[in-house]
């Protein structure tokens, strides 16, 4: 084994399809083992702000997205091998089901031989169980570590299931949950809005019994680390970057953080929610996206954030409006009641909350730079007279994307990017003068 190669145990957690309770069981599991004295670090399959938050809860680090599309083959096994050098346990929470996607979770643990993990709800099934087991194995195929079951009532109906699974460990169970993770439209809540969440974490983790054999069965997985870090050319040295940061605006990857310190940034954080200007040293803003539409009143409201941000955008200020950001920085914000809410005004037209989603996928946008990967997932429309610049286009089909406006040092889109997939189109966002 050469000195670059770091060894740990990786799985990839997954199932059937959604609402299996990947997350929940992830959770649990991550807080177990941590409580059993190892190390544990956690990662999420695919777009998602909501999820990680959760998982960061439960395990007490940064939760990183791998997808072998968007983050890249390359960044996602650095990510991994840096994790496996210093932690006993990774866990990757996979998206939908199993072989869902292009690429799939299960593609994902065929790139660096993770084996996989099985989440099944039990609920409403017993033996049968064995039989989505053993579809689920053969598919792919994959290598598979282990089954969890979910949700079991009762030990009768343990008993049944565990003679329904043929020639696979169950590494743990996980009883019915009296309380479960609350969820809205853009998925789970956020963990600072749930009463005693740590309680909740802790009861999982409490109640989710691990075999304790059978995970010590699993092999560790070598990750060849030789690959060196790309150097980020500084593009925005002695730049600060003033990001909006609170329960309105949280839909910010910590890898995209990380994209603009390594290209020199300064970062700092301001409040909207709690009427914070834009900070005095700031060179340009980032307004992510988040849940502005719970908090159309207090936003309406902010009259210091408001005023601080027509001041910037007159002086052509570098500011990126990302999806919820973008629907604040429009004249007016109509709420899921049908209220309509004025907001900064420094896009003419007004965004409407609606009773489904109106984006979602993976998207790219091509740039004088190259190519910005990243995704969409909203459930509000803009209609404004704006023409775009530029229009992101569908990984899926090759469609029409996100629109990409332009006004002056203002850009507007439903579009996130992860920036470090093109980190000179990224820059230039935040600093248009600088030249890749």
């Amino acid at each position: 084994m050469s000195s670059t190669a770091h060894t740990a145990r990786i799985v990839l957690i997954s199932g059937i399809a959604s609402g299996q309770g990947k997350t929940t069981v992830t959770a649990a599991l991550a807080r177990k083992l941590i409580r059993q004295g190892l190390t544990v670090r956690v990662f999420k399959t695919g777009p998602d702000y909501l999820d990680p938050m959760i998982l960061q809860r439960a395990s007490g680090a940064e939760v990183y997205a791998l997808d072998l599309w968007m983050v890249g083959l390359d960044d996602c096994r650095r990510l991994l091998a840096k994790a496996a050098s210093e932690v006993d346990v990774v866990l990757i929470e996979g998206v939908m089901g199993l072989y869902d996607g292009d690429p799939s979770s299960a593609d994902l643990a065929r790139a660096f031989g993770v084996p996989v993990v099985v989440v099944l709800d039990a609920a409403k099934m017993a033996q049968t169980v064995g039989a989505v087991v053993l579809g689920l194995q053969q598919y792919g195929p994959v290598e598979l570590a282990g089954v969890i079951v979910n949700r079991i009532a009762s030990a009768s109906h343990a008993k049944m299931v565990t003679q329904g699974i043929r020639n696979v460990p169950i590494l743990a169970t996980l009883p019915k949950q009296t309380q479960a993770l609350p969820e809205r439209h853009l998925g789970l809540v956020q963990p600072d809005e749930i009463a005693q969440v740590d309680q909740v974490l802790d009861q999982m983790a409490d109640q989710i019994e691990i075999d304790m054999a059978a995970w010590d069965a699993i092999p560790p997985v070598v990750l060849d680390a030789s690959l060196a870090a790309t150097s980020t050319p500084q593009l925005l040295a002695g730049k600060t970057i003033a990001i909006a940061r609170d329960a309105a605006f949280a839909f910010v990857y910590h890898a995209n953080l990380e994209c603009l310190r390594a290209a020199g940034a300064t970062l700092t954080f301001f409040s909207p929610l709690n009427d914070e200007a834009i900070p005095a040293d700031a060179d340009a803003v980032y307004i992510p996206g988040g849940y502005p539409e719970l908090h159309c009143a207090t936003l309406s409201a902010a009259q210091n954030w408001q005023d601080s941000m027509r001041v910037a955008y007159a002086q052509d200020m570098p500011i990126l409006a990302e999806c919820g950001g973008m629907m604040v920085i429009a004249d007016s914000l109509t709420d899921a009641d049908g209220k309509q809410w004025p907001m900064v005004g420094l896009m003419p037209g007004e965004v409407v909350m609606q009773g489904k989603l109106s984006g979602l996928g993976m998207q790219s946008l091509a740039t004088e730079d190259g190519e910005l990967r990243g995704h969409a997932f909203h459930y509000s429309t803009l209609s404004t007279p704006v023409e775009p610049q530029s229009q992101t286009v569908k990984r899926s089909n090759g469609a029409q994307g996100e629109a990409v406006y332009k006004r002056g040092a203002l850009t507007a889109t439903y579009f996130h990017a992860y920036f470090s997939s093109c980190p000179a189109a990224t820059a230039r966002i935040f600093a248009p003068e600088k030249k890749a």
